[in-house]
């Protein structure tokens, strides 16, 4: 008879352990048996890789404290940073990362730093924010530092830097004008040949409604040319579209090409400087966005919203003419799946089930990129939405998550984020 195998307890929610305690405890059952994992259900092992998260960003938060500490010791000498690259086997560039952004976060963002400390926020959505804060004064720091304490928990990276984007040009918009027109006088066309026989070509700082026009173009291009006797794939051949195009012009018709600015009335008359939004990159300067509504080739809507929300209501035609799917577009601005940022332009419609839905009740047309269309028919995965168009997805685990709809109020923008909860 084989020896018996002692009985390791595994350690779950509902054992009489503080949360404090719980998580160490849970971790080294799993670490002296791994096979535990096997034994949870799939909201607690959610929950562990929750829970061991806001551990990290807690640790974060103390080796960014002794990464500030080391600097200030070194008296702030570059070296600090190959010191600290040493210490972590990192390079030196994101060495020097790190160091910038610990320090920022010391003196400039400590609220941030707080929210690390809380296990609410990770270095890497910290740095989002150092860097897109990184150009505002001492005068204006503060004020954004406040703004974003509760915008950001919850949110996943492209939402805390487009908070933080919104955020420094509301505090600051007539710098936020003149760090894009010190970008643009950067721009350039970069050229990085590689070891492997290949070369890597770029456009830095290019204005951003034309690069958005211009991928919109070439990816509407290689999906013509994806037959099912084509064995490119679809990365492969917008590459090839692209270099088509700049070699001879010929890499796909000529057609007009949308991006969805988004901007409030006293804005585009010059009466406010509040932010506007591009849809699928984020806030823009208020001069920016009334420079791109100025070009020759720029069509205008007028957005009907509820003055309570923001929410779109009605689209009315100008120069070309309206149908249904296209209002769909507009009001649901990206992908509405939570956290994509997909460009709704660039995204299928596609019906989903009423909450509390019965047979014969009508579906709600709401907009999904491709990849999240295929999740949306994944087993264990639920979608519906809700009479005012909020978009709940249930995952495999139990878990639901939330979207409000959009707002085109660019102020309103905050309240659309995630929200969790356990389906029971």
């Amino acid at each position: 008879m084989a020896p018996s195998q002692p009985v390791r307890k595994l350690v779950t929610a509902t054992d009489s352990t503080s949360n404090d305690d719980r998580l160490p405890t849970m971790l080294r059952s799993v670490r002296c048996d791994p096979e535990s994992l096997q034994r949870m259900k799939d909201d607690q092992v959610v929950d562990l890789i929750r829970d061991t998260d806001a551990e990290i960003s807690k640790l974060q938060a103390v080796q960014l404290r002794a990464i500030a500490n080391l600097s200030v010791r070194r008296r702030r000498e570059p070296s600090a940073a190959s010191e600290v690259a040493l210490a972590l086997s990192i390079t030196e560039h994101r060495a020097r990362a790190i160091v910038s952004a610990a320090s920022a976060l010391i003196v400039r963002l400590p609220r941030m730093l707080n929210l690390m400390d809380d296990g609410r926020l990770d270095l890497y959505r910290a740095m989002k924010v150092t860097d897109a804060t990184a150009w505002l004064s001492q005068e204006h720091i503060g004020t954004v530092d406040a703004t974003l304490e509760d915008r950001v928990p919850g949110r996943n990276a492209t939402q805390v830097r487009r908070a933080a984007t919104y955020a420094a040009a509301q505090a600051d918009p007539e710098g936020a004008a003149l760090r894009t027109e010190q970008k643009l006088i950067e721009r350039r066309l970069a050229l990085h040949h590689q070891d492997t026989g290949v070369t890597h070509i770029s456009v830095n700082n290019a204005p951003t409604e034309k690069a958005t026009a211009a991928y919109a173009r070439i990816d509407r291009a290689a999906r013509a040319l994806k037959t099912p006797q084509e064995a490119r794939s679809l990365d492969q051949l917008r590459a090839d579209v692209a270099m088509d195009l700049l070699l001879s012009g010929a890499g796909g018709p000529s057609e007009r090409t949308e991006v969805f600015l988004h901007i409030d009335l006293d804005t585009y008359l010059g009466l406010s400087e509040t932010p506007a939004a591009l849809a699928g990159r984020g806030p823009i300067a208020a001069a920016v966005a009334r420079n791109i509504i100025g070009g020759p080739n720029t069509a205008l809507r007028r957005v009907l919203t509820d003055p309570r929300t923001g929410q779109a209501l009605e689209l009315s035609p100008t120069r070309y003419p309206l149908h249904q799917d296209e209002f769909i577009r507009v009001r649901d601005q990206e992908c509405r799946q939570p956290g994509c940022t997909r460009p709704a332009q660039n995204c299928g419609i596609e019906a989903t089930r009423p909450v509390g839905g019965v047979e014969g009740t009508a579906e709600q047309p709401v907009t999904y990129c491709s990849r999240h269309r295929r999740l949306k028919r994944q087993p264990g995965w639920d979608y519906e939405v809700t009479s005012d168009g909020t978009v709940n997805v249930a995952t495999p685990a139990g878990q639901v998550h939330s979207t409000t709809p959009p707002s085109i109020q660019p102020e309103q923008r905050r309240g659309n984020r995630s929200r969790k909860k356990t389906r029971k």
